[in-house]
């Protein structure tokens, strides 16, 4: 349980009140975390359902046109698509976990977090934790079906993957969040959450690179934070494949892997920072 106060003094207020404490501000956010991962796990139905999207992408979307690629040249088309699919994984945890913010405050938890003697910024912080860490959790899980996909279990490819998965956990949920903080109805931030999550899903890379995009298909391309995500994973991938297995760039264009990474988690910290500033206002 978070430590609670009179509701007379709420958030930042309440914790300059009664006197910052890092050990107090580090609690909080672990129990947040432990409760949304918690929630999670004991939820098995829910647990199954968030695999199987991904899943299905690459057993049955990824096998049934690798066999048309394959008649081009391409080589395997399931080894191209599997980036995309550990994006998806981690992509649909953190919506899903971002949306407990909106449950959490029509069924009053927020506000009983809200009186805890911690900043406010500290407990949107453990939440996106906890959400990331079921993100992290289920990109791992998929990699189990790299050998589907023609990847190989290259020790130090499986731990940059989980690496970078982390960081694209992190940013996804900040992303989520600030959808959350920002809408306060449960049905509107889920339909609002679908009308933005599937185009920019479709618009990732992850079914077609640029290089095979109409001109103005490139231009919404590029100015989606999930096609540099997809490019990341598909890179390092890459790096660890034969070269008669070589599959399409995601991109025309090369720039380092840790420069994208980089960009990302800046995109990630000032979305943090703005769903951090809205969550303050909250009543």
């Amino acid at each position: 349980m978070l430590p609670r106060i009179a509701p007379t003094a709420t958030g930042d207020h309440a914790a300059n009140d009664a006197g910052w404490s890092p050990v107090t501000e580090l609690r909080a956010a672990l129990a947040l975390w432990r409760r949304e991962t918690t929630r999670y796990v004991r939820n098995r139905g829910h647990l199954v359902l968030t695999l199987l999207q991904p899943m299905l992408y690459l057993l049955i979307v990824g096998t049934g046109l690798s066999s048309l690629v394959r008649h081009t040249g391409r080589g395997d088309y399931r080894t191209f698509l599997f980036p995309g699919v550990l994006l998806l994984a981690v992509q649909i945890a953190a919506v899903g976990s971002a949306g407990s913010i909106v449950r959490d405050r029509e069924g009053g938890f927020l506000r009983e977090m809200l009186v805890a003697p911690v900043h406010r910024t500290t407990l949107l912080i453990g939440k996106c934790l906890g959400a990331a860490t079921i993100a992290i959790g289920q990109g791992t899980a998929v990699l189990a079906l790299a050998p589907v996909a023609g990847v190989p279990y290259n020790p130090l490819l499986l731990a940059t993957l989980i690496f970078e998965m982390a960081v694209l956990s992190l940013v996804l949920t900040a992303l989520t969040a600030l959808l959350a903080v920002t809408i306060t109805d449960r049905d509107t931030f889920y339909a609002t959450a679908g009308a933005i999550v599937l185009p920019m899903t479709f618009l990732s890379g992850m079914l077609f690179p640029t290089t095979l995009a109409p001109g103005w298909l490139v231009a919404l391309m590029v100015i989606n934070p999930l096609l540099y995500m997809t490019d990341v994973l598909r890179r390092t991938i890459q790096a660890f494949l034969p070269a008669q297995t070589a599959i399409p760039a995601t991109l025309p264009w090369h720039p380092p892997v840790v420069a994208e990474l980089a960009v990302i988690a800046l995109v990630g910290l000032i979305a943090l920072t703005q769903a951090a500033r809205r969550f303050s206002r909250t009543a």
